[in-house]
């Protein structure tokens, strides 16, 4: 591998700069974030610097089907759906009434619910549901970020939903370094790495890997 300049070390209070330059965030939004992080599983949200991202992605894409796997609270659909048009939908699946309880109460505030289709089942029964339903190839972006022991699956059944052109994001790929680690042979480290594998060499799709966050992997279907 050639050798090439390292990052930016970001410092917590660099951190805090970017996200003061970087991060428009509506009250609604940030009241949401502020009470994820109080819950004992609040390290679950994607980082508040993804949420403009993916708004953006689904800006430049027009995007108007959308799909989540792993909604937790509602923050990265409050974002997508806050850019999508009027007949834009985000279908989203948890398997959790507590945090979609919490993640409902802000789509109602926000004036998104209406853009909003929760399925709480298990996500690969609602995948396996669309695909049987003859939904392949109609949903323009997917977002990734459930029980990372599936997350195989459940790439290839986005990948599956997406048409040509679509776009899927795939969260914690880089799994707080466990992925480097060679100890670490949990399920879940080891799912992660052999997605990443997977992506690295899967020619049916335009790759991007971008470090920031916990690592935010985006492959765009050819």
């Amino acid at each position: 591998m050639s050798s090439s300049i390292p990052p930016t070390p970001l410092s917590e209070p660099l951190y805090q700069y970017a996200l003061s330059v970087g991060l428009r965030e509506p009250d609604i939004f940030r009241e949401l974030r502020d009470e994820t992080a109080r819950l004992p599983e609040g390290g679950m949200q994607i980082a508040p610097e993804q949420g403009p991202l993916l708004a953006l992605l689904i800006q430049l894409m027009s995007a108007k089907t959308c799909l989540e796997v792993g909604t937790f609270t509602g923050y990265s659909a409050l974002w997508v759906a806050s850019v999508l048009p009027a007949d834009g939908t985000v279908l989203c699946c948890d398997v959790s009434e507590e945090y979609t309880s919490v993640a409902r109460k802000y789509w109602a505030k926000a004036g998104l619910a209406d853009r909003i289709d929760l399925r709480i089942a298990p996500a690969l029964n609602t995948l396996d549901q669309l695909l049987a339903e003859g939904r392949a190839g109609s949903f323009d972006y997917a977002f990734i970020d459930a029980d990372k022991v599936n997350y195989g699956v459940y790439y290839e059944r986005c990948l599956q939903l997406l048409r040509p052109g679509g776009l899927v994001a795939v969260d914690n790929t880089l799994w707080d370094g466990r992925v480097i680690d060679p100890a670490a042979t949990d399920p879940d480290t080891v799912a992660i790495r052999e997605l990443n594998a997977k992506l690295h060499a899967d020619e049916r799709v335009s790759l991007s890997f971008l470090p920031f966050a916990d690592g935010l992997t985006l492959a765009r279907k050819r």
